[in-house]
């Protein structure tokens, strides 16, 4: 009888345990589908299309946790805390930020290796990352012009700023002299990093330009020799295998045999490249204003009178403080954890002041 009770008792704990897990699916499905709502009522077109797609999948998924759990569905418990703060964050937001959790999110499913999770369930939520990532993909496109120029200023003005001041005052010059060359790197480097980034981003554009088709090629297709078929000589230099620019090229020509107007201009896949690197003065700008926000960041101890050892300190603390964010963002829009994105920032941040610092040090004794 002792026995048999054991194992009633044991039948009951995996049985109440089931209960709890299944309970818990059943808020964050609910959840899930909540944030893909949030979202579509943010956007318009195939993108809200595909969000609210997936939010009828989490209420497939919703359905099957509530039939699982029957008179046992007890009351609506919450959600795990990584789901309710991208519903705050869908609400507030919207952003890609969004996306990019999401998408980790869908990838850490459990239903892989849970006995009543159906096979199904499993591939859908790992298809549901497939889909986030692309929407967070275009996203990351629209942003990823201005927003590289952004990152590249923050963190140029962060390690090139506290490694100008860690080198100058290791040398033992006074205080204002260590003040007056953060302002100067400050000004230097973000007078340098903009008109870089308009240079560098107007060239990309300009030789995008140049690649792309002329329209007014689409003007001459019903007059070329359907019997030579050169057409399937820009299908080849576009990157087609013969064959398969051959095949192309047949469909294109079939279609104006039978009177319609193809377009030859448009690419092979609908890809803005102009969208993903962003315009000239907007990366100028961008990169302008963050290098000197990043740059300012380790001269503040300075400004407000602080001297010495303290400052430095104070500095190097502030500029880690940066980095880890910065850092962390990028982690987070790359759907890469944030938390190591962040420490590798540091890492590179302040071993670079480190070395700066160093050579100070070595210089200062030389010359004393």
């Amino acid at each position: 009888m002792a026995g048999a009770a054991g194992v009633n008792d044991v039948t009951t704990q995996h049985s109440t345990a089931d209960l709890r897990r299944w309970r818990k699916y059943l808020a964050d499905e609910r959840a899930e589908a909540a944030v893909y709502r949030e979202l579509a009522g943010r956007r318009s077109g195939e993108e809200r299309a595909i969000l609210l797609a997936l939010a009828d999948a989490e209420g497939r998924h919703e359905a099957h946790w509530a039939a699982l759990l029957g008179d046992d569905i007890g009351k609506p418990v919450r959600a795990d805390a990584r789901t309710r703060f991208l519903a705050v964050l869908a609400r507030r937001f919207g952003s890609v930020f969004v996306l990019a959790l999401a998408q980790r999110a869908e990838a850490r499913s459990p239903y892989a290796d849970d006995p009543q999770a159906t096979p199904a369930m499993a591939a859908d939520e790992r298809i549901h990352a497939e889909v986030v990532r692309g929407l967070a993909a275009r996203g990351r496109k629209r942003l990823s012009g201005t927003f590289r120029a952004a990152v590249f200023g923050a963190n140029d003005g962060l390690v090139s700023n506290l490694a100008l001041v860690l080198g100058i005052a290791a040398t033992g010059v006074e205080n204002s002299f260590v003040l007056f060359s953060g302002i100067a790197g400050l000004l230097a480097g973000a007078l340098s990093m903009g008109a870089g980034e308009y240079v560098s981003v107007r060239s990309q554009r300009e030789l995008l330009e140049a690649s792309s088709p002329d329209p007014e090629t689409d003007h001459v297709m019903p007059d070329l020799d359907v019997g030579a078929n050169e057409l399937a000589l820009v299908y080849r230099a576009r990157g087609l295998s013969p064959e398969a620019a051959a095949r192309r090229a047949e469909r294109v020509l079939t279609a104006i045999t039978a009177q319609e107007q193809p377009a030859l201009t448009g690419p092979i896949e609908a890809v803005d490249d102009h969208e993903a690197i962003g315009t000239g003065l907007g990366a100028a700008f961008s990169s302008f204003c963050f290098f000197a926000s990043g740059a300012l960041i380790p001269i503040l101890p300075f400004i407000f009178g602080m001297q010495g050892v303290p400052a430095l300190i104070v500095s190097v603390v502030l500029v880690g403080i940066a980095l880890i964010v910065t850092g962390a963002v990028v982690g987070l829009l790359s759907g890469a954890p944030p938390l190591m994105r962040a420490l590798r920032q540091l890492a590179i941040g302040w071993g670079a002041a480190l070395v700066t610092y160093l050579l100070g040090l070595l210089f200062g004794a030389t010359l004393g």
